[in-house]
């Protein structure tokens, strides 16, 4: 059922946390919006709309609230499966089964719930994967299949072998010519990302939401001769922590290593791309004037929607060659986020 204006009103003066998530309240005189649960004085109601979304507040010009900060926590992972993550991380042949869930405090049937909506698997489905991704790795690097499944966490070579190979379609023991790409989710103030890695370097960088991501999957998969495995990544955790200085206003390059397979032209866009400063913006036309073809504007186009890394590979910088906003695969609203943050954080 649809609230009503008075209802909302009511509820953001109540500073009602149950209402988190339902609506944002959006000030006419400041051009903020704000979560319902916002500390900061409440204004008349003639000032005020609401909005079922962040996305529509942004589209509609508004500001995020630097009080209640409504980007930021946007499907962001809980702490108790934080904490589960890191302990995978930390022992990926560790095995939580529900009654060590229990002994937690965590009931297993809202974990389950929360890795089927964020990862479209159930927690022991991605434990699995992980230790898998685990045990892949050392048989890569010399380690004897049998070696790799018991420190993996599996207690029968046959099970280990079966769960192998339904996920990379061979036995552990022909398993060289195969490559991993590591799957990570991240947060981020505009929202969840999923990363992908492999040794040489971050691969894809995309916003969860985003429309062809499995397309985008399929394509690494196939050009990489690799599986997408949950899993950690030494590049991960350089990833993570740039991204943190980016939207803390403290980092406007990336060095973290990438690694864009991809055709000759394709690289030299992005590559021109990573070049466009950051607070800037470029329109296709400037692109291909300096790439030295001018005549390319529509292959540039499509090259700059064929790059996997946002952000760090900068799409959102450019724009049309009129000012106007052009396509961007994480949203128009994100874009324009991006940019006005860029813009006032530019020094």
């Amino acid at each position: 059922m649809q609230l009503s204006f008075d209802r909302m009103y009511q509820a953001s003066l109540e500073k009602d946390v149950a209402f988190e998530g339902v609506f944002f309240t959006a000030v006419k005189t400041t051009g903020i919006f704000c979560r319902p649960s916002c500390r900061a004085r409440k204004p008349k109601p003639e000032n005020i709309e609401f909005f079922p979304t962040s996305k529509e507040c942004i589209l509609k010009g508004y500001r995020p609230c630097k009080v209640c900060r409504p980007l930021e926590q946007l499907d962001q992972t809980p702490d108790n499966i934080r904490q589960l993550l890191q302990n995978l991380a930390d022992e990926p042949g560790l095995k939580i089964k529900d009654a060590d869930l229990l002994l937690r405090g965590i009931e297993p049937h809202q974990i389950r719930r929360w890795f089927l909506k964020n990862h479209g698997i159930t927690f022991h489905a991605y434990q699995r994967m992980f230790r898998i991704n685990s045990a892949f790795k050392k048989i890569q690097q010399g380690e004897s299949v049998s070696g790799a499944a018991f420190d993996a966490g599996f207690e029968s070579l046959s099970g280990f072998g079966d769960s192998f190979k339904n996920i990379f379609g061979v036995s552990p023991k022909k398993s060289k010519a195969q490559r991993v790409i590591d799957l990570k989710r991240l947060e981020t103030p505009l929202g969840t990302m999923y990363a992908c890695a492999v040794e040489e370097g971050v691969c894809l960088l995309e916003f969860t939401d985003r429309k062809m991501l499995e397309t985008e999957f399929l394509y690494l998969s196939r050009v990489l001769n690799a599986t997408i495995v949950q899993g950690d990544n030494p590049h991960f955790a350089t990833l993570e922590a740039q991204l943190k200085a980016y939207f803390d206003g403290q980092r406007q390059t990336f060095t973290v290593p990438l690694y864009m397979p991809g055709s000759a032209f394709q690289q030299s866009v992005w590559r021109i791309l990573q070049e466009v400063p950051y607070g800037a913006t470029r329109s296709y036309k400037d692109q291909a004037a300096a790439l030295g073809k001018p005549e390319a504007i529509r292959a540039v186009a499509n090259a700059n929607g064929m790059n996997k890394i946002s952000i760090l590979v900068p799409c959102h910088r450019i724009i049309g060659a009129d000012g106007s906003m052009t396509g961007y695969g994480g949203g128009i609203w994100r874009k324009q986020w991006l940019l006005e943050f860029e813009r006032n954080n530019d020094r």
